[in-house]
């Protein structure tokens, strides 16, 4: 492969700095776009089209596991690398669901992060130590990765998840319809599909449920 286009995706400025001066002393590797939340990642890797995009879980508007899975919908091609603090089990269950094929810890970027770009290039995948004892560790279990998925998708939809984010982060009924570009009536429609879907009764309950699943932070 030639010339490599890379997305980088982080809420953190001091963060996206350091991804960059570490992946651009690679020849051939490009940054063609820095993005703070997960709404706008999408945008530019539909826009841009690069061959890989780093992403952030926590963002704000859009998580990055979401964001993984709508830039995956409309783009396959594009490889996925996860880049977070966080090595939770459930977290790595939907890294993978999503798709995204590399999961590397902010503490080990340094380290792992080229060799993990490296790999997603030639179409293999790359998790960081900690997070490949946790794959291993639930492949030997019961749950298996059809179950996990099944799982996933059984929860909510990619539109619901979203409005779920935004309705936790604080926003209004018309702050996420402007956001989403949808109608006031349509997010109200399916808050409320949300709330029955999940057997929940109030907005504060939206919200622990957001928390819980990893939607948004606590």
């Amino acid at each position: 492969m030639g010339t490599v286009s890379i997305l980088i995706a982080d809420d953190h400025a001091v963060v996206r700095r350091g991804l960059r001066a570490l992946l651009e002393t690679q020849p051939g590797w490009q940054i063609v776009a820095e993005e703070s939340n997960g709404r706008d990642a999408v945008d530019k890797a539909l826009k841009l089209h690069p061959d890989v995009a780093i992403l952030d879980i926590s963002m704000p508007d859009l998580n990055g596991l979401d964001a993984a899975a709508l830039i995956l919908k409309a783009r396959p091609e594009t490889r996925i690398l996860i880049l977070t603090m966080h090595s939770a089990d459930e977290l790595i269950k939907k890294t993978l669901t999503a798709g995204a094929r590399g999961y590397v810890l902010k503490s080990d970027a340094e380290r792992d992060l080229i060799t993990a770009l490296e790999a997603l290039l030639q179409g293999r995948t790359f998790f960081t130590s900690a997070v490949s004892n946790v794959i291993l560790d639930n492949l030997r279990g019961a749950t298996t990765r059809a179950g996990i998925a099944r799982k996933y998708r059984d929860r909510l939809s990619p539109r619901e998840r979203q409005i779920v984010q935004l309705l936790a982060e604080g926003r209004s009924n018309k702050e996420v319809a402007a956001a989403l570009s949808i109608s006031t009536r349509t997010v109200e429609n399916h808050r409320a599909k949300v709330m029955d879907k999940l057997n929940l009764h109030s907005l504060s309950d939206l919200v622990r449920y957001a928390i819980r699943n990893n939607i948004v932070e606590a």
